[in-house]
């Protein structure tokens, strides 16, 4: 099933559209939050901290609950409940509110001071009670999302970490977008009554056919890939694409590789219509002979993965006119050199700029973000923090060379080597090296049949 990722905007319009009225979703909300409570908390004594909006007055549907189950629960609110649910469900709690200031914190701390709403930093004395009731308490759980999170873009404006974050009706940006991703601990998604869709989704576990009787290793895939001044980066690639494509070539760099990679030409492959796609970057270098390279890969006619240094190589122009599926893959660093001019959120980033030069974008990271020039946006898990290590990139690149080269759709390409690269670093565990990566990829392939 597709897990949609809603902004704080699409929430609100899915939240209108229900087929409840928005006190009946507040009351969901409040009984999803004590659920979990009961579930996770262990019976021990509770304390609710309530905001002054709706993410307040989720917390007092909670705490209202788990008192009626007989909870030692308690409510401490930053101030009075400013919006009219919030306010309804304030009256309907039927003990007594401290002063956030003044309370003591319980084994069991419940966040629902601002959820979504926030969009600045949070004051310096709310901070401060925060953190002094967090640090005490054995197990905290935050509503929607931590308070001092931003919702759309991941940015820490005052949070605290959590162990448990309950997400209302859909998962939010920020539940996946660093670095508030971090403070979000383990996330479940509560059903509160609503139909969410968006373009933005989870990148899940893809499909792989297992190639049938009547395969052939063109069939399968022909991928190509173009090495330049250091032949170990290619090399990662080739090894990372040989168990997804059923003929992998490598033009020019050095022939380290297992017996069944061809080396060929560039004159004999460009000529070759049996060629699926092509990538180039991985030790390309940045001469004047990696910009001919370059210049010859973009003049063929097949589809195109491009990484490293021909990120820092190519033009906007020069992609523009392509006309063909392209992905690029780059960090932070080759994002920023490549689209100066673009700004917002990581998921805001990455659907401009592949709208711009009409290519799949995966733009890498913790956060790793997969865009397609149609708007789609495909978000992945955290994936293991041993990936960062040199060489990784160009594993991922062959991987996407390969399924692109299969004739996958590349924005589908693209969300499948990512999930089969975090999968493959899964499994190599820690302290994994980029040439580890591909030793996993079969087993990370068998998971997908």
């Amino acid at each position: 099933m597709t897990q949609y990722i809603l902004t704080t905007d699409e929430m609100r319009a899915a939240e209108a559209y229900a087929d409840c009225s928005l006190s009946e979703l507040m009351e969901h909300a409040g009984r999803a939050v004590a659920d979990a409570v009961w579930r996770y908390g262990g019976g021990r004594p509770t304390l609710i901290l309530c905001g002054p909006g709706n993410n307040g007055g989720d917390g007092y549907v909670a705490a209202r609950f788990l008192k009626e189950w007989g909870l030692d629960v308690r409510v401490a609110g930053l101030r009075e409940p400013r919006a009219q649910l919030a306010i309804a469900a304030r009256a309907a709690w039927d003990g007594p509110v401290e002063t956030l200031a003044d309370a003591e914190t319980a084994p069991v701390l419940v966040d629902a001071l601002f959820g979504t709403g926030v969009k600045r930093e949070l004051e310096a004395e709310t901070v401060t009670a925060i953190s002094r009731l967090i640090a005490k308490a054995w197990f905290k759980v935050a509503v929607d999302l931590p308070s001092g999170v931003g919702a759309d873009n991941g940015a820490m404006l005052g949070a605290a970490n959590v162990d448990l974050t309950i997400a209302l009706g859909s998962l939010k940006p920020a539940h996946f977008l660093f670095p508030a991703a971090g403070a979000c601990g383990i996330v479940r998604v509560a059903d509160i009554g609503i139909q969410c869709s968006s373009e933005t989704r989870i990148i899940e576990r893809p499909l792989i056919q297992t190639p049938c009787a009547q395969a052939h290793k063109y069939k399968r895939g022909f991928a190509v890939i173009v090495g330049g001044a250091m032949g170990g980066a290619a090399m990662l690639s080739v090894k990372a694409a040989m168990p997804l494509a059923g003929y992998v070539a490598l033009v020019g760099g050095r022939r380290l590789g297992p017996d069944a990679l061809v080396s060929r030409r560039w004159e004999d492959v460009v000529a070759d219509k049996r060629v699926g796609a092509m990538l180039i970057g991985p030790g390309l270098g940045r001469d004047d002979k990696a910009r001919t390279l370059l210049e010859q890969v973009l003049a063929a006619p097949y589809a195109l993965v491009l990484d490293a240094d021909a990120l820092l190589l190519v033009s906007h122009d020069a992609l523009k006119v392509l006309n063909r599926p392209v992905i690029l893959t780059p960090h932070e660093g080759e994002f920023a050199a490549l689209f100066p001019d673009i700004q917002g959120s990581k998921i805001e980033r990455a659907r401009a700029a592949a709208v711009a030069v009409k290519a799949v974008i995966i733009l890498k990271g913790a956060d790793t973000i997969v865009a397609a020039p149609d708007g789609r946006v495909a978000v992945s898990r955290p994936a293991s923090g041993w990936l960062a290590s040199a060489g990784t990139g160009d594993v991922l690149a062959g991987i996407a060379v390969a399924l692109l080269a299969s004739g996958r759709d590349a924005f589908d390409a693209a969300c499948a080597a990512v999930w089969l690269h975090s999968e493959a670093a899964r499994r190599a565990g820690p302290g994994l090296i980029a040439d580890d990566l591909p030793k996993q990829l079969s087993a990370a392939i068998a998971a997908c049949l």
